[in-house]
């Protein structure tokens, strides 16, 4: 019979064998991770670099109605579509800011712009502009308040990218019906100057 205080010692080996064995297995798989990391010489892309530039901003007006082409300046990338959706974003966000002549819920506002042959025919491209459902559902309703802001942008789009002939409107992806209620998203809108001006008074007005 093997006497007790062998057995301690047996198994008090055998379990220092099993912890050593784990610290040098754990100890080559780090070793080895290290050595992957190094050999790994994949290059890293560089980053895209946008130079600031001169841009318009179509800005609209509650008080008067109107749309006025204002300067600005802005980073924006050579690639048209992104481009296309940086300066929505930087337009919408003025709108946001608390001396806005048009003032609407801060958050973001376009999902993506798509640019696309015009499937009407015409020379130029036809811009999607995909506007999210949370935008949608907090700007103010209105029949002034939503065509100034369809008209905004479309103004914007034009000044920028002239080589777009048409603009429509999607929601999260989808059709949607109105802006707010009353600016209609279903249509195909003329990419087009909307710079407006107050109507002057006229003379019976004036001597009212």
């Amino acid at each position: 019979m093997i006497p007790r205080y062998q057995r301690i010692l047996f198994w008090s080996l055998a379990g220092g064998i099993l912890l050593m064995a784990a610290f040098l297995l754990r100890g080559c798989q780090q070793a080895h991770k290290r050595l992957v990391a190094l050999n790994d010489a994949t290059p890293i892309a560089a980053p895209i670099t946008a130079s600031t530039e001169d841009i318009t901003l179509y800005l609209a007006n509650d008080a008067d109605g109107t749309v006025t082409a204002t300067r600005s300046q802005l980073a924006l990338s050579p690639d048209p579509t992104v481009r296309a959706r940086v300066l929505l974003e930087q337009l919408l966000s003025q709108y946001s800011l608390p001396t806005s002549t048009h003032p609407l819920q801060s958050g973001p506002a376009i999902d993506d712009v798509f640019l696309l042959p015009d499937p009407s025919g015409v020379k130029g491209q036809l811009a999607v502009i995909n506007l999210r459902s949370s935008f949608v559902t907090n700007h103010p309703s209105g029949i002034l308040a939503e065509e100034l802001t369809v008209q905004s942008i479309i103004g914007t789009l034009h000044a920028a990218l002239p080589q777009i002939a048409h603009i429509r409107f999607l929601v999260d992806g989808q059709p949607h019906d109105t802006l707010a209620g009353h600016a209609d998203l279903q249509r195909t809108y003329p990419s087009i100057d909307t710079t407006t001006r107050p109507t002057p008074p006229t003379e019976e007005a004036t001597q009212q």
